[in-house]
């Protein structure tokens, strides 16, 4: 895989831009996406159930399903090396024994550790309604969302997030399970055709208060 190009914090983020038009020559490989999928995935989640789940939409057939269900982004659609559909699992805890028997395996956690916070886990998840459960991991969802979009830029390529599109028809259009599956965001990627528009931030002095 090939190595991150850029380890400058500052120029990532300070240089983020949100891209609309990209290269369409420029295309990325199954392995490169694969090694920015998993810098995402380092991002932290609820007691670590990592609810994320990816769809790389790269295909041509695949951008052809997607263009009607985002009417109003079709620069990034046809122009972007891929488009990344992000989702919830509202069955993430599903895998719960998995990730905490592996951390066991790993040294990272003792089984003790494992055996008294599971229970506790399930317990407490069991007992949330389908809206808590899906902030939750909307939450996380975010944040894997943020940590792609940098980890794509430490690669040399430029994002878009997007949230105007056919929430409730994307899931079926792929045949996934819309139940199941909650949609978070879409991220187009690519080479930056362009430099994109600077944005202004309103100051700290105006969105902090200190106790």
């Amino acid at each position: 895989m090939n190595a991150t190009r850029n380890n400058d914090f500052k120029e990532i983020i300070t240089g983020r831009r949100s891209i609309r038009n990209y290269d369409p020559s420029v295309k990325i490989s199954k392995e490169e996406m694969t090694e920015i999928l998993q810098e995402a995935t380092l991002a932290p989640s609820s007691v670590n159930l990592q609810p994320w789940r990816f769809l790389v939409i790269d295909s041509q057939e695949g951008k052809e399903t997607l263009a009607p269900l985002a009417k109003f982004n079709q620069t990034q659609v046809k122009t972007s090396a891929a488009v990344i559909a992000v989702f919830v699992d509202m069955n993430s805890l599903d895998y719960a024994d998995e990730i905490y028997d592996e951390a066991v395996e790993r040294g990272f956690m003792p089984a003790e550790v494992r055996d008294r916070q599971l229970p506790s886990i399930k317990g407490l998840l069991d007992i949330m309604t389908e809206e808590q459960y899906k902030e939750m991991n909307l939450i996380d969802g975010g944040l894997v969302s943020m940590q792609l979009m940098l980890a794509a830029r430490a690669h040399g390529y430029d994002t878009n997030p997007i949230g105007g599109y056919e929430k409730d028809q994307i899931a079926e259009a792929y045949g996934m399970d819309k139940d199941r599956y909650y949609p978070v965001m879409l991220i187009s990627i690519g080479k930056a055709a362009d430099a994109g528009y600077q944005s202004v931030r309103l100051p700290v002095e105006k969105i902090t208060e200190w106790k």
